[in-house]
Parts: structure tokens; sequence; C-alpha cells
């Protein structure tokens, strides 16, 4: 077993640890792996717990690999944990697979045992074949990032970690010590049957890999740990990007720049969706896979300024010129969003989308530009003044071009299809539109000291970044 102790001391796997819970199951890989650090819990200065579940698939047999595994504690006074659980029952009452609803049901058995026992660490059997295994599994489905590199050697859990111990040695290693050592652990009849995809990969793949190189587990090994510290090291840097793009980002909500976006190297770009999708999704969905990426990142390379995209669990994601909201809040019909105000001179309205003030003044505000600020003589325009929402067939008159549509101006301007719902149009006592702020504004006529003016001035609200 000096690979797996070189393995051990190189990942630095028990250098802090005091208290260990062994996953216990046994056969032949945690039974190894119980009787490996027991043997040599002195050496490494550690406490260990034998934690075994039976997940009450098999009947009596799986109550009588509880029974071996304590046995087997005994003999040697190792502290044993053991539990059951129907998983059926809980398989069918959260719609899991078999596979997820087992591990779920383990992993908080294992979570119990270690609060128990205040543990450092959860050592799990997994070796190199599965290593093997999972990866080659995972790259055909077509994982992507972390979940490409396999099983992690180490990870957090339970104020703790999960640490695996054998994942640098392989299957035959492990049979070879439980004969040597003159272990005599049980064996689980559905690890034969090839309905399973792993025992697939197991029976037909990984025979051939070893032909060609019996030490390919020690290779993807390596492939793994390079993986994992690549894409951290990636994803760090996608993270300091994706602050300079997000426009806003609230719970269940985020905003940004198409033009931004499409600016970072596409590296980046991948690992920002990911970003994006475990912010909001907090527990990303089984339905959700690579290919929704990729149909992301063609909806933001798109010349096609507007579109969407339905993602599972009700996730939309819409894009409208140089922005794209992704939120699971249902889209407003537009009639839900109509105002109709009327404007004091002088006075304020207080809009969805921001504050419209209005002033009068005597002398002549020649200086006040800007496309949020219109300036005009009280004598060119009849009041009141009203503000409301867009409504069908809205035209405007623009001088030297005639009368346009406000559906016209708002595609010139690339103004989203979320913000014309709300965007202030400011009419007079004729209904005629006079001015829409920072777009348009009818014609100002020549300034005259004598007069009074009318200042407008619009403050947009700021998105919540």
């Amino acid at each position: 077993m000096q690979d797996a102790e070189n393995f051990i001391r190189r990942h630095q796997l028990l250098s802090t640890v005091r208290t260990a819970v062994i996953g216990v199951s046994g056969g032949p890989d945690s039974l190894a792996l119980l009787h490996f650090l027991w043997k040599r819990s002195s050496l490494y200065n550690i406490s260990i717990i034998a934690a075994s579940f039976d997940h009450q698939l098999r009947g009596d047999e799986s109550a009588r690999e509880l029974a071996f595994v304590q046995r087997f504690c005994e003999e040697r006074a190792i502290t044993f944990e053991g539990g059951q659980g129907d998983v059926a029952s809980f398989q069918k009452k959260h719609h899991l697979s078999l596979q997820t609803a087992a591990r779920s049901c383990r992993y908080a058995f294992f979570e119990k045992v270690m609060k128990k026992y205040n543990a450092d660490a959860l050592a799990l059997a997994h070796h190199g074949d599965d290593q093997v295994e999972t990866m080659l599994m995972r790259m055909t489905r077509g994982s992507e990032g972390f979940s490409s590199a396999g099983i992690p050697v180490r990870r957090p859990f339970a104020g703790g970690e999960i640490i695996r111990p054998f994942l640098g040695i392989t299957k035959d290693q492990i049979e070879h010590y439980c004969k040597v050592e003159k272990l005599f652990p049980v064996y689980d009849p559905s690890n034969e049957s090839e309905k399973y995809v792993r025992n697939r990969f197991r029976k037909n793949i990984l025979p051939f890999l070893k032909q060609e190189n019996p030490n390919v587990h020690e290779r993807f090994q390596y492939l793994s740990e390079t993986i994992s510290e690549d894409e951290a090291y990636i994803l760090e840097l996608a993270k300091i990007e994706l602050e300079k793009v997000l426009i806003r980002q609230t719970e269940g909500k985020i905003e940004l720049s198409v033009s931004a976006f499409n600016k970072m190297p596409i590296p980046l770009q991948k690992r920002g969706i990911t970003l994006i999708l475990n912010y909001l999704y907090k527990l990303n969905p089984s339905s959700l896979s690579s290919v929704h990426k990729e149909n992301f990142l063609g909806l933001l390379g798109s010349e096609h300024p507007s579109g969407s995209l339905h993602f599972p669990s009700g996730l939309v994601v819409s894009r409208t010129y140089d922005r794209c909201l992704l939120s699971f809040e249902p889209i407003k019909r537009e009639e839900e969003s109509g105002f109709d105000y009327s404007l004091e001179l002088p006075g304020h309205v207080e809009l969805p989308n921001g504050l419209l003030t209005a002033e009068i003044t005597d002398r002549e505000p020649a200086l006040l530009r800007g496309k949020d600020v219109f300036v005009f003589s009280m004598n060119d325009v009849s009041l009141p003044l009203r503000v409301r929402s867009r409504r069908p067939g809205d035209r405007m008159a623009i001088a030297g071009v005639g009368s346009r549509k406000l559906k016209d101006i708002f595609i010139d301007a690339k103004v989203p299809q979320e913000e014309r719902k709300v965007w202030p149009v400011v009419v007079d006592a004729n209904g005629n539109i006079i001015w829409l702020p920072g777009l348009k504004h009818k014609r100002r006529h020549t300034i005259n000291h004598s007069e009074h003016w009318v200042i407008l001035h619009f403050q947009k609200n700021r998105h919540d970044v």
C-alpha cells in the first residue's frame, strides 16, 4: 500500500485530521480502506469511526452486510455506527432516480455521524479505476468544467471534508490487499449487472485501456487534478470580468450587457454563464445541460437584436438589443404597466422608471442641453401637460422628418421591449407628443427674453447592482 501512502502524503489528506469517519459497505474497497486506516491510526495520529448504511433495497442480504461490518469492527475494537433507511420510499416521494435517492440517504447518514463525533473528515474508498470510469462516463454525456474532472480528491462536507485516500491505486491492488491481510469482504451482485452504465464501462472499456497502459489510472488522476486547478483559476477570472458585464443582479433576476459580455474571451463567457446559472438556480436541475449554455451563447452572439430562450424550472432568457435579462418572473402584459399622470407647472411626477420634474423660469436657459432636458416657451405649447405610457398607433411630429411611429423611434434607438412599456411620453393639451425623454422632442422656437420658459428634466432610476 505504498502507493496509497504516497498519495495521502502528496495531497496532505490526513495532516490536519484528528477524527475520521470511514464509509463502509462491507465490499472489498471500503473494507480495505477501513483496515488500512485502522492499522495506521497511530502512525497518522487519528481516531476512526466506521459508518455503515443499509439502503434496505436487497432485504435480508443488505441487513446481513450491515451486521458483517459491525462484527468486523467489534473484533478490532473499532467504533461503529450503523444506520438504515427506506430508500425506495424516499425515491418515490422526491421523484428521484434510485441511485440519487440512495446517495442522498447515505450522505445524510454520514453527515449525522460526522456531527456526532465532531469529525474532521469522511474517508470514502473510491479508487483509481472508479476515477477512469467516472471521467469517461461524464465526457460521454457531455459534462464540462469541474464535472469533467471526475471525482475530487477532497471537497467540503458537514463542517469538515470528504477525502479519498485510494484514488491513487487500482481495484486489483485493493483485491490483493484483501488477500494478503486475510479480509473476507462481501460482494454486491448488482456490480456484475450490465444494465448499469458504470458496469458497462468497467467491463468493456477499462480492460482495453489497461491493456494499452497498465497505469492509465495515474494519467486520468493527473488529468483530473489539472482540470480542477485550471477550472478554479479560470472561474476566478470569469468572476472579475462578469462584474463589468452585469447591469442588475437581484434575487432570481440578472440583467447583463450583451456587447460587454461578447467582448469577454470565449472561455470566460462559458464560465460566466455557469456562474450566472449557479446564482439563479442555487441547485442546478438535472435537466440543465451544456446544450442550454450553447443556446445562451448563440442568443447573445446572434446578429438578430432580440429573442428568448426557455430554460428548466421556468427560467426565461430574453434578449432585446444590448440587454439580456434572465428571470423567473413572468413577463407582465403591456396593459398592466400603463400609466397616465397630469404634470403640474412647476411640479414633478414619479414614474415606474424615474422622476420627471417641471420648472418655470423667466431667464434665458440657453446653456441647458442634453437628451434628458427639454426647454420650451409656454407660448409654443398647449397646456396643461400630461405624462403617460405609449399607446398603440402613437406618432410624433419631428422637424425635418415628418410624423414617425413611436415604435420606429424605439427600434432605431434600440430601446428594449420591457423599457418601452414604461417609457414616459409627454403630451400637450391636444394630445400631441412633445417629448420622449432621452430620445426626441418637438422643435423649439427662437428664445425670447420676455417670455416664460418651461424646463422639463427626466432622471432615470439607477439599476440595482
